[in-house]
């Protein structure tokens, strides 16, 4: 049979193609580099009745996660600190932490013995990235939404670090960790605690420790040692007084964040401090 004629040709005739419609808005980057269509949204949680801060960053040392034993990370201690990192969240507190990594490497000890300095340091940033690790998965098993952030690139385990991410990250409601210090060797993590802290636009610092705050001398050694409740930023780097390194102290200094130091060995604490109860050492401003 032979093909009808005349079939039915193609339309080919094409016309301006309208751009597609999007009902998300147009994101508009301010001079310091936020979204500023985006950075006015409120935190996922409310922050609860009292609660002192809105956002705050915590440094705690990677011995804090030894407990009492030997072990550099004890399941039991761990799982304790993310207990209360949970129930601080709770307040709609936003919370970003910097992990120490002493319970594993320590690139200062490590240099002392003739390792290279700037070798071992890269090494104890590592140990950091182990320990939140650990803490990330002891939070998200208690269906706490968490973010490790590293300062050192390794995109199969943590996100990299990204200062705009973080804070979004904050305001979404999820807890961020800084990993890997500041990424630089001779720079401590009590100074990465700093820097982020400044970056993200925490409130206070509050360096967890073993003992109730800031002592003229070790209370462990002494009885007789006094305790102080405020210290200006000057009478810590004058009198040596361990509380953080001297350049993390100084960048504290120069942009008024205030530190507070404080005993993480008693459960509840960070919540009494949130909630506006006086404990530990502040350290800031002199008070004239």
């Amino acid at each position: 049979m032979a093909k009808a004629k005349g079939t039915e040709a193609r339309k080919t005739t094409k016309g301006p193609t309208p751009a597609p419609s999007s009902s998300r808005p147009s994101a508009r980057l301010s001079g310091s580099g936020a979204d500023t269509n985006l950075t006015a949204l409120p935190s996922k949680l409310p922050l609860a009745p009292g609660a002192k801060y809105r956002r705050i960053l915590l440094k705690l040392s990677g011995e804090a996660l030894m407990g009492s034993t030997q072990h550099a990370i004890d399941p039991a201690t761990l799982a304790q600190i993310a207990d209360e990192l949970v129930d601080v969240h709770g307040l709609g507190i936003e919370l970003a932490l910097v992990l120490g990594g002493g319970n594993i490497f320590r690139g200062i000890a490590a240099s002392s013995t003739g390792m290279d300095r700037a070798h071992a340091d890269y090494m104890g940033m590592l140990a950091t990235v182990i320990n939140s690790l650990a803490l990330q998965d002891a939070l998200e098993s208690r269906g706490l939404h968490t973010r490790v952030l590293s300062a050192l690139e390794m995109e199969r385990v943590a996100e990299p670090y990204i200062r705009r991410r973080a804070i979004r990250h904050l305001e979404k409601g999820r807890l961020v960790i800084f990993a890997a210090g500041t990424g630089n060797p001779y720079f401590t993590t009590d100074t990465a605690a700093s820097l982020r802290a400044m970056e993200i636009g925490a409130e206070i610092v509050m360096k967890a420790t073993r003992v109730d705050g800031v002592y003229d001398k070790d209370p462990q050694k002494h009885k007789d040692a006094r305790m102080f409740r405020h210290l200006s930023y000057l009478d810590v780097l004058n009198q040596n007084l361990g509380v953080m390194d001297s350049t993390a102290i100084s960048l504290c200094r120069d942009n008024s964040l205030p530190i507070l130091v404080f005993n993480m060995t008693t459960p509840g604490n960070i919540r009494r401090v949130l909630l506006g109860e006086s404990l530990g050492t502040i350290v800031g401003k002199e008070i004239r």
